[in-house]
């Protein structure tokens, strides 16, 4: 479940969601919401995601950080033109 705030992760771990994406926060609310999902659910993997860039990175990963998503890795690639012939 996408969630926005630690309210909205809180209430998706309660009612059974399996994973938790914290999209598009900054990363010491991230941190802070993810260890709260982890205190009452620590079943529940959490996922940070939204705006994250390699330069970035290391200020998402944390103890309570289980995933991390980087939509920079596809739609920042490079196009290559190659054809190929059997």
């Amino acid at each position: 479940v996408e969630c926005s705030s630690a309210e909205e992760a809180l209430a998706a771990a309660g009612a059974g969601a399996d994973i938790i994406l914290l999209d598009n926060m900054a990363p010491q609310e991230l941190h802070v919401a993810a260890a709260q999902v982890k205190a009452t659910h620590p079943g529940v993997t959490v996922e940070a995601s939204g705006g994250i860039v390699l330069g970035t990175l290391p200020q998402f990963l944390g103890p309570h950080i289980d995933v991390v998503s980087m939509g920079c890795l596809t739609h920042s690639a490079p196009a290559l033109d190659f054809a190929l012939r059997v």
